[in-house]
């Protein structure tokens, strides 16, 4: 299926004070809507994804999986921010046709909430099926499932907050610190800080994966050996492979809205705000995943009316919810059935 292209039709007032005049969305659908209109699959993305969920999230999106596009209507849009084609760093200023570069304004995950928010009223969806969506994607569906009740009838979060922590915040930070000790960064140039991204990337890693993920895959076999080991080696080309498909202005935009995000902010702090969510909802946390530790986890589903908790073993760390499609298809198929399969958390 193609990319689609939305242009908002106002200019996007942004949580910063900023306003950006021209917003284009990138978004990607697969299936068809039935004849109620009630099949609608939202699928948020994370930080480096894309529109199409069926490319990075196998296994669980796409043909004979839970979320078939046979049976379901299936929506994902590139968050703003990012360079898939959604309005971000590199996109050309309307008025001089050259990209922003550094002086992209601060977005916040309820920007991005806003523009998924203008995406829905043109699709003309009145009501979500199931809103899901891990990490990044999963901030911006509880955002969005607070800001807008009456719209989706499940929420599925998973490996994700309420509110970003400082130790998430502290990871982000010495990813930009890697980016802008990059002399390139400052050239405002497409390939500009490529060398600082790939070394945030590396940083990004450990939080993404665990000890244990590493001494299964990446420990060198030959006790002899004293240097270029297959962990250096694998950071290294984890590194190049983001840098070849991502930029690092765009990478500074997300991180930083991804900070931003704290669903307390102005509604009486994070269990006022989750209290307004009236979607059945589900949490998943990782025991693992040491950037989203489950205790956030424990915290969404204790303070959304009528969460279920579910815990999924995996080496994996924080990527065990792109990495365990079989695991995360169990706890949906026990979700989606009608018996007591779930306690309320």
């Amino acid at each position: 299926m193609p990319i689609h292209q939305f242009q908002l039709a106002q200019p996007l007032p942004l949580e910063s004070g900023a306003v950006l005049p021209h917003v284009q969305v990138a978004y990607h659908t697969s299936g068809h809507l039935n004849a109620a209109r009630d099949n609608v699959v939202w699928v948020c993305h994370a930080l480096t994804a894309n529109a199409d969920a069926a490319d990075w999230w196998p296994g669980l999106v796409g043909a004979g999986c839970h979320f078939d596009p046979a049976d379901w209507f299936i929506v994902c849009a590139n968050v703003l921010g990012s360079c898939y084609g959604t309005t971000a760093p590199l996109t050309p200023n309307s008025e001089t046709a050259r990209p922003v570069f550094r002086d992209f304004p601060l977005i916040t995950i309820r920007d991005m909430v806003a523009v998924h928010e203008a995406l829905r009223e043109h699709l003309d969806l009145p009501r979500i099926h199931t809103l899901i969506g891990g990490s990044l994607g999963g901030q911006q569906a509880v955002e969005w499932a607070v800001q807008r009740p009456n719209v989706f009838g499940n929420l599925v979060l998973l490996a994700t907050n309420a509110r970003h922590s400082a130790w998430g915040i502290a990871f982000n930070e010495a990813q930009r610190l890697a980016i802008f000790a990059d002399a390139t960064y400052a050239a405002d140039t497409p390939a500009g800080g490529a060398a600082g991204l790939r070394a945030a990337r590396a940083v990004a890693l450990l939080s993404y994966r665990s000890a244990e993920a590493y001494g299964r895959t990446q420990t060198e076999p030959d006790e002899e050996k004293l240097d270029d080991f297959p962990a250096s080696s694998y950071q290294r080309y984890q590194g190049d492979k983001l840098a070849v498909r991502f930029d690092a202005y765009s990478y500074v935009a997300l991180t930083r809205a991804m900070d931003s995000h704290h669903v307390g902010r102005g509604r009486g702090g994070v269990a006022a705000a989750l209290g307004r969510i009236r979607a059945r909802t589900l949490v998943v946390g990782i025991t693992s995943d040491v950037l989203f530790p489950v205790a956030e986890q424990q915290l969404l589903a204790r303070h959304i009316r009528g969460a279920v908790y579910a815990e999924m073993d995996s080496p994996f760390g924080h990527d065990g919810f792109l990495l365990e499609a079989a695991q995360i298809t169990h706890f949906l198929e026990r979700f989606a059935a009608p018996t007591d399969a779930y306690e309320p958390a």
